[in-house]
Order: structure tokens, then sequence, then C-alpha cells
């Protein structure tokens, strides 16, 4: 009997596992839940935006007055050069993804991909085809 007085020990709390609810909300929140992910990850991706694009003025200015107060230096002309070289392709490469992303999701058949709650809908089982 000593022998499998570890099977007897009672792990799970006396009401069983409840869990954290749909993406860890509780209440009316859990009813919204792709809303809110999808209002968080609309939220996120808009204030990277924000920061590449403010990122890119201020590369773009820095090497702008790099390059005017060089006096004919090579080596600060080539430094200011690649400063806005890299604005530039840092800009592209912002913008390229969006579109990577949206190719992506057309190519597992979710072209909503960016639109968070048709694509949550989706997964769900509840999306209603317009």
């Amino acid at each position: 009997m000593m022998k499998y007085i570890a099977t007897n020990i009672q792990i799970a709390p006396s009401g069983g596992f409840k869990g954290f609810g749909k993406l860890g909300l509780q209440g009316s929140l859990a009813t919204n839940a792709s809303l809110t992910f999808s209002n968080l990850m609309t939220s996120v991706i808009g204030v990277l935006t924000i920061v590449a694009i403010i990122w890119f003025v201020f590369l773009l200015i820095t090497g702008g007055i790099g390059y005017m107060s060089a006096g004919g230096d090579k080596s600060r002309i080539e430094s200011a050069s690649k400063r806005v070289t890299n604005a530039l392709v840092g800009l592209v490469v912002v913008v390229i993804s969006i579109f990577i992303v949206k190719l992506i999701g057309y190519l597992l058949g979710m072209p909503d991909i960016l639109n968070f709650v048709t694509l949550f809908a989706k997964i769900s089982g509840t999306y209603i085809v317009p």
C-alpha cells in the first residue's frame, strides 16, 4: 500500500481547473476577446509604423545636414550618404513587409490576415460568408 502513495495525492484544486477564459479575459471582456486582441494588434502595428516613419525622418534630416556640412570631406559625405540610404531602405522594408504579410495570408487562404476580427471568426467557426 505504501508503494503507491503518490497516486493518492490530489493535485488539482477541489473545483477542478477553470482556465483563464478566452485570451485570459474574464466576464464581459471574454465575449469580445477577438476584438480586444485585434485592437491591441492594430495599435501595436500603428505605433510601430509611426515610430518607423519618425525614425526615417530623423535619419533623413541628420543625413541631409551631415551631407551639407561635410565641406567636401569624402568620409563625412560617405557617412551622410549611408545614413540617407539606410533611412530609405528602412522605410521601404516597413512598407513592403505589410504587402508580404498580405501575400502570405492570401497564399494560405486568409486574405484578411491583417483583419484580426475576421481571422478569429474564421478560426473559431463563427464566420458567416457574405
